[in-house]
C-alpha cells in the first residue's frame, strides 16, 4: 500500500481537516509563526498524554488479576518442596503465577504468635483467597481475621475438632483445605518404635507446646499407648533451637531407649537440627513424615504432605474459578507411608527387623 492511500496528500506544514501530522515545518514553524507554536505545545500535551497512560494502563492491567495471599507457619527456604506442589495444583486448574494470579506471601518462620497480624496484612490487600498453610495455628489465625474471603487451609490434625468446619464432607462457612491426620499416628509410630527397641522402658516424645491444644492431644495419645506396655513416656517441650538442644541433653540424662518427634511444623522446619542430635546421642528416632528420612532420621511413618499442598492448589484455582469453600469437602489420606534409612541404622548400630523392611514403602540406602 502506498502512502496516497493511507491519507490524501497535503502541502508541508499544513494538516489536511483535523488531523495533526508531524513534520519538521510544524515542529519548528515556516513562515506560520503562530500557527506552528500552537500545534507544537498541542503535540507535546498529546504525547504527554500518551506516556502518563501507558503506565496506568499496565498498571490497571497487573491489578486486575486475582490475588492469593498465602499465610505459612513455616520459612521460604525449608517449605520450597510444598511451595512448588501447591503451584503445580493451580497449574492443574489453569492458574500460572504472573499470567492469570498473583500472589502475597506471609511467612511466619516458626514463630506462630506473628500470624494473627500477618493474616490481617492479607484481610487489608483484600485478596481472593488465603491459603493457610502449616499447621492449625495458620488457619486459625486467617478465620479469626476473616468471615468472608474463602480460606484453603493444610492441617495436621482433625479440621473439625479444631473448629474450622462443621464437618468434613460439607464444611460449611469459609474454610475448606487438607489435613494429613498426622496428629492421629502418634500411637501407631510409638508401636513402630516398640519393633526397633523391643525392650524399651523410657521413651521421650519432644513436643512444641506452642501448637497448642493439637499438641498436648497427640501427646495424651501416646501416653495413653505407652501405658500398656508398660513404657514410662517423658515429655520434652520444645520451641526454639536451644530449647531442642536442652530437650536432647534431658532425653541423655534420662537414659530414653528412643524417641517420637510430634507432630508440628517447627519441628519440621528443624529437622537438620533434630537428625543430627538423633545421631550424635544414637537415639533411635521415630518421625512424622518423609522429609527428616531424607534429611538422614532413621524411621518416618505418615502421608505425602506434598499431595495435600497439590490438592489445595486445586482446590485454591477452584475458587478463583468461581467456587464455593463451603461445598468442597476436606481431603485427607487414603494411606501412609513408612520410610526407613539403612545408612542411620548402621551408624546407630541398629539390625532393622525383617516386619518393618517387609512394611517398608522406601528403603534409603
Amino acid at each position: 500500500m502506498t502512502p496516497s492511500a493511507l491519507a490524501p496528500a497535503a502541502r508541508p506544514g499544513r494538516s489536511n481537516d483535523s488531523t495533526l501530522r508531524v513534520t519538521s515545518d510544524n515542529l519548528v514553524g515556516s513562515g506560520q509563526i503562530g500557527e506552528g507554536r500552537v500545534r507544537r505545545r498541542e503535540l507535546i500535551h498529546l504525547l504527554g498524554g500518551v506516556a502518563l497512560t501507558w503506565p496506568l494502563t499496565a498498571r490497571a492491567q497487573r491489578q486486575a488479576l486475582p490475588v492469593i495471599g498465602f499465610l505459612s507457619t513455616r520459612s521460604p527456604s525449608e517449605a520450597a518442596s510444598v511451595l512448588r506442589a501447591f503451584h503445580e495444583g493451580l497449574g492443574e486448574t489453569g492458574y500460572f503465577e504472573g499470567k492469570n494470579f498473583t500472589i502475597e506471601y506471609r511467612w511466619a518462620e516458626g514463630r506462630y504468635d506473628r500470624l494473627p497480624a500477618l493474616a490481617a496484612e492479607l484481610v487489608a490487600l483484600q485478596v481472593a483467597v488465603i491459603a493457610a498453610t502449616g499447621g492449625e495455628p495458620s488457619p486459625l489465625a486467617a478465620k479469626a481475621a476473616t468471615t468472608t474471603i474463602p480460606i484453603v487451609f493444610t492441617l495436621g490434625g482433625d479440621p473439625v475438632e479444631a473448629g474450622l468446619v462443621a464437618s468434613f464432607n460439607r464444611p460449611g462457612g469459609n474454610l475448606t483445605g487438607t489435613t494429613i491426620m498426622g496428629l492421629e499416628m502418634g500411637p501407631k509410630r510409638l508401636e513402630l518404635l516398640r519393633q526397633l527397641k523391643p525392650h524399651a522402658s523410657v521413651i521421650g516424645i519432644i513436643t512444641n507446646p506452642r501448637f497448642g491444644s493439637t499438641s498436648s492431644a497427640e501427646v495424651d495419645d501416646v501416653q495413653n499407648a505407652a501405658r500398656a506396655f508398660g513404657i514410662q513416656i517423658v515429655v520434652l517441650n520444645a520451641s526454639t533451637h536451644d530449647e531442642i538442644e536442652t530437650a536432647f541433653a534431658m532425653l541423655v540424662q534420662q537414659k530414653a531407649d528412643g524417641l517420637v518427634i510430634a507432630t508440628d511444623p517447627f519441628l519440621l522446619g528443624q529437622r537438620e537440627q533434630l537428625v543430627r542430635l538423633a545421631a550424635h546421642n544414637k537415639v533411635p528416632t521415630v518421625y512424622f513424615l518423609r522429609e527428616f528420612v531424607e534429611a538422614g532420621g532413621l524411621l518416618g511413618y505418615g502421608p505425602d504432605i506434598a499431595n495435600g499442598y497439590r490438592q489445595a492448589g486445586i482446590y485454591t484455582g477452584q475458587i478463583l474459578g468461581g467456587a464455593r469453600p463451603a461445598t468442597k469437602p476436606v481431603l485427607r489420606p487414603t494411606r501412609f507411608n513408612l520410610f526407613l534409612n539403612m545408612k542411620t541404622a548402621k551408624v546407630l548400630g541398629l539390625t532393622l527387623p525383617d516386619t518393618l523392611l517387609v512394611l517398608a514403602d522406601e528403603v534409603i540406602e
